[in-house]
């Protein structure tokens, strides 16, 4: 497997170099808003160790990115209405992975509506910011 590029775009984010919606954050994990969203409030939650895919995350670690994508899940079933989740998480170019930084992909759904193709849209930043503000609000409690 290639090595970790620590100048990826999530390397990037975590470092302050590249700006995000923020959504939450503790010392193991951060989750942003997804720029291309396949649905309205798509995060993505990542881990801040430098790791390229789930092959290579210390257990401790990656036991902190499921409970955070658990709680993001929860609060953006209640702030987006949803009636459902998808969970994402690609590994390698052969799997799908674009940003090689370990990364999952929540994405509330509601009946009848298709998910947007990957990287298709890019929302406007001041929908993004009110919607990372909301799911933040909604963590606030959780």
């Amino acid at each position: 497997m290639p090595d970790y590029d620590t100048n990826n775009l999530f390397a990037r984010i975590l470092r302050g170099e590249l700006p995000s919606h923020k959504v939450y954050e503790n010392d193991k994990t951060f989750a942003f808003l997804d720029i291309m969203p396949r649905a309205p409030g798509h995060t993505l939650v990542i881990p801040k160790a430098p790791v390229r895919t789930i092959l290579d995350i210390a257990l401790d670690d990656l036991t902190e990115l499921m409970k955070t994508t658990q709680m993001i899940a929860r609060a953006a079933v209640t702030v987006f209405t949803a009636d459902g989740l998808t969970l994402q998480q690609f590994n390698e170019q052969a799997g799908g992975q674009v940003v090689f930084h370990l990364h999952m992909h929540v994405i509330p759904r509601k009946n009848g509506i298709t998910l947007k193709p990957p990287a298709s849209v890019k929302e406007d930043p001041a929908v993004l910011s009110e919607q990372a503000q909301k799911l933040a609000a909604a963590l606030k409690g959780a």
